[in-house]
């Protein structure tokens, strides 16, 4: 249930930033470029000279336009097959066509030379490796590591339980209906951080994947924290941890 109501909300997600692409190429006429248009609300008199906008425009509209729609169909076709890579779409390929844009723009605003033109690409380049550095980083396994004393969730959002602050690790079917990321990572399958759930509680989410069952683990204070292992099957590695820490209660039917 909650995958689907995940698969859902990226199609929703798609639907909403192409629509918002393809109202940015109607919205930008001649009349209001200097209000705006960014770089060029922030040009001279002499600067806006070189700008041809009567060529200008209509390559924005159109180029918007291709975007929103593409954007749409790749990703909602992507979606369908894979919801990791659809995420990493999300993030990149809007970063990556401006690029485009502003390489191929650059002849009707006095070539890439210009100043606002060298700015945009270089804020773009950094955007789109920035963005590519997090998604790569937020898409890395965090595993568990664990002996008698302890349990590590290694990576993004991951900590040290000491095993005398566990109270009981539990086999979970579902996770709890989430309503609200807090604080953390999410795109396709992977959710990493802290989310509020349908009730108003606060829980942490490792999932490197979504494979069931899950694996709940709650401290003595009633934190929880909802694993996914991804290389590992999740009972596989709850077998593992039972040998190493035995004394922890553990429950293992499949609530």
């Amino acid at each position: 249930m909650v995958c689907k109501k995940y698969k859902k909300g990226m199609i929703y997600v798609f639907t909403g930033m192409s629509l918002l692409f393809i109202a940015i190429g109607f919205l930008v006429t001649e009349n209001n470029a200097k209000y705006l248009l960014s770089g060029y609300n922030t040009m001279n008199e002499n600067e806006r000279k070189k700008v041809n906008l009567k060529t200008y425009i209509p390559y924005f509209k159109k180029f918007h336009i291709t975007l929103g729609i593409s954007f749409f169909v790749l990703g909602y076709l992507i979606n369908l097959f894979n919801k990791n890579v659809a995420g990493m779409f999300l993030a990149i390929y809007p970063v990556l066509a401006y690029v485009y844009f502003v390489i191929t723009s650059s002849k009707y605003s006095g070539g890439l030379n210009t100043k606002a033109n060298k700015v945009g690409l270089i804020i773009l380049i950094g955007t789109f490796i920035f963005v590519t550095g997090l998604v790569a980083y937020g898409y890395k396994e965090n595993k568990i590591l664990f002996d008698a004393h302890q349990i590590e969730f290694t990576g993004s959002y991951g900590g040290i339980l000491p095993t005398q602050q566990i109270k009981n690790i539990e086999v979970k079917k579902d996770l709890p209906k989430i309503t609200l990321k807090t604080n953390g990572f999410a795109l396709g399958e992977i959710r990493k951080g802290y989310f509020k759930t349908k009730s108003g509680e606060t829980v942490k989410l490792i999932l490197n994947s979504s494979q069931k069952p899950y694996l709940l683990f709650t401290t003595s204070d009633n934190r929880k924290i909802y694993y996914s292992a991804k290389e590992q099957l999740n009972e596989e590695l709850l077998q593992e941890i039972k040998k190493a820490i035995p004394n922890i209660p553990y429950k293992l039917n499949h609530e």
